[in-house]
Formats: C-alpha cells, sequence, structure tokens
C-alpha cells in the first residue's frame, strides 16, 4: 500500500520541548518507511493549542495544525484507550483519536508512538493514512 500522506496525532506533557516532540514524530514516522515529507496536518486535543512544542513545529514544517476537543475525541474509537487519560483529559485518547480524525480514515499506521526524551518528557505520536477525500489539501 502507498501512502501518499499522513495525518499525525499529538500528545505529550506539559511544556515538552520541541526537541523531544520532533524526536518522537521522526522515530514515528521512521517506524513504519515515512518521512517529514508525508506529514499533510498535526492534531492533538483543543487544551494543546498553546503547546509551544505543536505551534513551532508546524510553524517550522508548514503544516496546518487541528484540535479537537475531549468530547469529539471520546467519540472515536481507538486501539489503545487510557483510563488514565479519560480521568485527567476526558476522553480515552488523545494522539490516536486526533490522527483518525484528522486523516478521516478509520485505520492508523502507528498506533500510540511513546517517546521519553533525554529531557524526561514524553511525547506520543500516531499516524493515519489521509482518506482520498483530505489529502488533497496539503499546502
Amino acid at each position: 500500500m502507498r501512502i501518499a500522506q499522513v495525518a499525525v496525532g499529538l500528545g505529550c506533557d506539559r511544556g515538552t520541548p520541541l526537541a523531544t516532540v520532533e524526536a518522537a514524530l521522526e522515530q514515528a514516522l521512521a517506524s513504519v518507511g515515512l518521512t517529514p515529507d508525508h506529514v499533510a496536518v498535526l492534531a492533538s486535543i483543543d487544551m494543546k493549542a498553546d503547546e509551544e512544542a505543536f505551534v513551532q513545529l508546524a510553524a517550522a514544517r508548514g503544516w496546518p495544525l487541528r484540535f479537537y476537543s475531549a468530547a469529539r475525541l471520546a467519540k472515536v474509537a481507538v486501539p489503545n484507550p487510557s483510563e488514565t487519560v479519560r480521568r485527567y483529559i476526558g476522553t480515552p485518547s488523545v494522539s490516536e483519536a486526533a490522527a483518525l480524525l484528522a486523516a478521516s480514515s478509520p485505520t492508523l499506521l502507528v498506533e500510540k508512538f511513546k517517546w521519553r526524551g533525554e529531557d524526561g518528557r514524553n511525547a506520543t505520536v500516531s499516524i493515519a493514512p489521509m482518506s482520498p477525500a483530505t489529502s488533497s489539501f496539503h499546502p
């Protein structure tokens, strides 16, 4: 299956440095033979709209950044729900659900890839193939 473009769902500890988020993304993409050139959009939960690493990454790469409410994310069936995330954030998934919503896809290429940076901060990346209907919006 040839993948033209993907949506990337992101999650992280508050204040995670850009370097850690970038490393998580690079490792997740590489795990399925993809590069940043395949990324069409980044997505996360709306409470992360001010997360500097996400904003900086999107700006540096020219990628759109979409945010979804916890209620909307909670409606998406995911393979790796977390009761801890549900308890604290109001949805059982951030990165997986955000990737699926942004891609308008029912499947994930990368499920909940967790990365702990040298700084001790955690980032989570999930990757979904863009559906044909949504893949044409890439800038």
